[in-house]
């Protein structure tokens, strides 16, 4: 028997104390260890449906907020690339006792620590599952022939918040998150994940840690390790309607997904698929996951 509220639970791990929601089948303390990460402007909140879902199929769903998003505290050394993203899942995936039967799915940014992980020679997952964001080089195709850069160009105006955020907007925050959910997801009201998303950025300090995943990640050396490509393989979702990344882009180069990967644009459903239909997009995680 399980329940839809979480426990909250606080560890350490890579350096940073984290805080994060569970979701556990009751009495089974060796079920295996199914790790949830969000991304921007989001918090663990995000996995409310699909928490409750896995430990009902016997996984211990744990959801981190990620560094920077209170209440988990902020990177000691003030670093969130990608790679150092990935080293936190590791390192959670440790300190939760995780074993080969782990599985790992990220959204958004975590979509993109999953995918930095699955680059890697060995990573702790049995199975990894990504939504929203595909590999970095399935995003910069598009840039590589003339015939496909209007599609590149049109990423390119969808993605405007991501020099916005290079810029000191830390201020204009309670606007901004609101306004990007109603573009990303149109048909799904995000007022409430929205205002979550705002009390994991309670301060200056905060805020700029969530705007630190942008600043880091697009600057000098950092662009190398965020545009490895991946070796193992994935089940990545987008959906059709998404407002942040254009569907066309995620689907188009099959050879840019490792071998074995599962590849599949749900129709009508925007950036926060798993929001907006859950039992939809639950279903083709579980079928993933349970052929680990």
């Amino acid at each position: 028997m399980t329940t839809a509220e979480p426990a909250s639970i606080a560890l350490d791990a890579n350096g940073v104390r984290f805080a994060a929601l569970s979701w556990s089948p009751d009495g089974d303390h060796d079920a295996p260890l199914a790790l949830l990460l969000h991304g921007y402007p989001d918090t663990a909140w995000t996995w409310r449906h699909l928490g409750p879902a896995l430990a009902a199929r016997g996984w211990r769903a744990v959801a981190p907020f990620t560094r920077g998003y209170a209440p988990t505290g902020l990177a000691p050394d003030d670093r969130y690339r990608a790679s150092d993203l990935a080293d936190d899942a590791v390192a959670l995936h440790a300190a939760l006792g995780g074993d080969e039967r782990a599985v790992l799915v990220g959204h958004d940014w975590g979509a993109v620590t999953a995918w930095a992980i699955a680059a890697r020679g060995r990573q702790p997952f049995a199975r990894i599952a990504c939504m929203s964001v595909p590999p970095t080089p399935a995003i910069l195709r598009p840039f590589r022939s003339p015939r496909t850069l209007p599609m590149g160009l049109r990423q390119l105006r969808m993605s405007w918040y991501m020099a916005y955020n290079q810029l000191p907007v830390e201020g204009t925050l309670d606007r901004a998150i609101l306004a990007l959910w109603r573009a990303w997801s149109p048909a799904y009201d995000g007022a409430e994940d929205a205002a979550r998303a705002l009390e994991a950025l309670p301060d200056h300090a905060h805020r700029r840690a969530a705007l630190r995943y942008y600043r880091n990640n697009l600057q000098g050396g950092a662009i190398e390790g965020f545009t490895t490509r991946p070796r193992h393989p994935a089940l990545y979702l987008h959906g059709g309607a998404d407002g942040c990344m254009q569907a066309a882009l995620a689907g188009l180069y099959a050879d840019d997904y490792p071998a074995g990967s599962v590849v599949e644009i749900v129709d009508g459903l925007g950036h926060f698929l798993h929001l907006e239909e859950p039992q939809r997009v639950n279903a083709r995680i579980l079928a993933w996951l349970d052929a680990a």
